[in-house]
């Protein structure tokens, strides 16, 4: 019997047996879309990960000097209280580096912290604040939408004056042009100098709820009152001179701070591509366990399809007499059944591919969660469904193949 044969009686069978068809391809359909859905989140974040968080967050060429590691670290007892015995990083500290930094990089200090703000347009809200210093909003990448960022001058003099992130514009001067009003940060004015264009959010935190302010200004005594700073972001213009700042770094702050050879770092510099290696492993761990329970749905659909091609085998035992005694080979019998059962299977991969797309979109749509479609798992889902179908069609092809066209044939 030739190959399309196979697959049109197959077909003509699950048309003429629409209902017993679906809830037997229901197993394969529901893992399958299970695997896609958690694959496709599990690939979104990845992407996520590195495009968003690690570019935004932390920038290209770009690593961020601190007391410890802030991102991707499942951190033990023994290791924080490590942690907390290191000497914290202090501007005379920023000064020894800076002069070191080989030339054409950048630099920028930041000190943050969440504080109650208020105007006379809105009531008191919790807004992010930073008080910054150096080429900050260059390695941010930040543009304006209105206004200016603060001059050499007042970032050395400690001016009072803030740029405001877009929802705080929105917030705390609805419908007013903000630029030149005041907005009272701990209690302290400052003159709002500029805008930041929307900057949207990450993982559903908002990156439009903040504030800017020189690093000499008031705000600092709030965002850090034991007069540290919570980092030192040094970019470079490649990777080369990046790795050459951070050897500089190191050398400058160990010396500094007396560390023998042989003794560790009693400090940390960040970048994208260490804020990202935990969360391989995390993810790794995600792609694992989420495709453990499909696995399960994968198992128990193949064991229906087989439970039903065994009911179909008994039912149509005198069509497959009649089919052997008109010349039909044991090969010919094993075929048909063996595709009628893949066929079954693939289908309900299909169908469950599709599903697994439409969940994946709903769950990004209303969660934080991003989602992308990962091609390779499309592939794998597929064959994944024609496997199942194979495995589980076997025996009750191999038992079709093997019946006696006599007997069969005598078969009510």
């Amino acid at each position: 019997m030739p190959f399309h044969e196979a697959i049109r009686l197959a077909l003509q069978q699950i048309r003429v047996q629409k209902l017993k068809s679906f809830f037997t391809l229901l197993g394969v359909m529901i893992g399958v879309m299970f695997l896609i859905a958690v694959v496709s989140i599990v690939t979104g974040m990845g992407k996520y990960m590195e495009e968003d968080f690690a570019g935004r967050l932390l920038g290209a060429n770009t690593f961020t000097l601190r007391r410890f590691p802030w991102f991707g670290n499942n951190t033990t007892e023994e290791e924080w209280r490590e942690w907390q015995r290191r000497p914290r990083v202090y501007h005379s500290d920023v000064e020894l580096v800076r002069n070191a930094l080989p030339a054409g990089t950048r630099y920028a200090v930041e000190s943050q912290e969440t504080l109650w703000a208020t105007s006379l347009y809105a009531r008191p809200r919790q807004i992010e604040c930073h008080a910054v210093e150096g080429d900050y909003f260059t390695i941010k990448k930040y543009d304006l939408s209105a206004g200016r960022v603060f001059t050499q001058q007042e970032a050395e003099l400690g001016s009072p004056v803030v740029v405001i992130g877009d929802e705080v514009a929105k917030f705390f001067f609805n419908g007013l042009n903000p630029i030149g009003r005041e907005l009272r940060i701990g209690g302290m004015p400052y003159q709002v100098i500029g805008v930041i264009e929307h900057q949207g959010n990450l993982f559903g935190i908002s990156l439009d709820k903040t504030a800017y302010a020189p690093f000499n200004s008031p705000l600092h005594r709030l965002t850090n009152p034991r007069g540290d700073i919570d980092g030192l972001m040094v970019q470079a213009p490649n990777d080369v001179m990046m790795n050459e700042a951070m050897e500089t770094t190191r050398e400058v702050l160990r010396a500094h701070r007396k560390l023998r050879p042989g003794v560790g770092d009693n400090f940390v510099m960040e970048t994208s591509a260490s804020a990202l290696a935990s969360f391989e492993k995390v993810k790794g761990v995600m792609t694992v366990a989420g495709t453990a329970l499909p696995a399960i749905g994968l198992v128990v659909g193949g064991m229906v399809i087989m439970n039903i091609m065994l009911v179909a085998v008994a039912e149509r035992t005198r069509e497959i007499g009649i089919r052997k005694s008109l010349g039909a080979r044991r090969k010919d019998i094993l075929r048909q059944f063996l595709v009628e059962s893949a066929t079954l299977s693939t289908m309900g991969a299909l169908l469950g591919i599709g599903l697994g797309i439409l969940a994946a979109k709903v769950i990004s749509w209303n969660t934080p969660l991003p989602a992308a479609v990962a091609p390779w798992s499309l592939v794998v889902a597929t064959l994944l469904g024609l496997g199942v179908g194979v495995a589980s069609g076997m025996y009750p092809a191999r038992k079709a193949a093997r019946l006696d066209p006599i007997d069969a044939l005598r078969s009510e």
